[in-house]
């Protein structure tokens, strides 16, 4: 579905938004369980960037279906 004014495909860009938030989750959760089951010590900043990167793949993957999937196309 195009829009009037844009080409913008809304449900292509709602699905790779919410897998780009649950590969970045994944990336995230499985960085802070690698390190943790390896036994590896890391600076703090390395882990506090891996809980970044889980929390903005949370946010991504919530907002994504909301941004691209109902509000944008209600606004056409």
């Amino acid at each position: 579905m195009t829009g009037a004014y844009s080409n913008l495909d809304y449900p292509t860009l709602t699905k790779r938004g919410f897998l780009l938030g649950v590969a970045l989750f994944a990336i995230g959760a499985l960085g802070e369980l690698g390190l943790t089951a390896s036994g590896l010590t890391v600076p703090a900043w390395e882990r506090t960037a891996l809980f970044y990167i889980e929390l903005s793949g949370i946010v991504i993957g919530l907002l994504s279906p909301f941004i691209f999937g109902i509000l944008l196309p209600l606004t056409e």
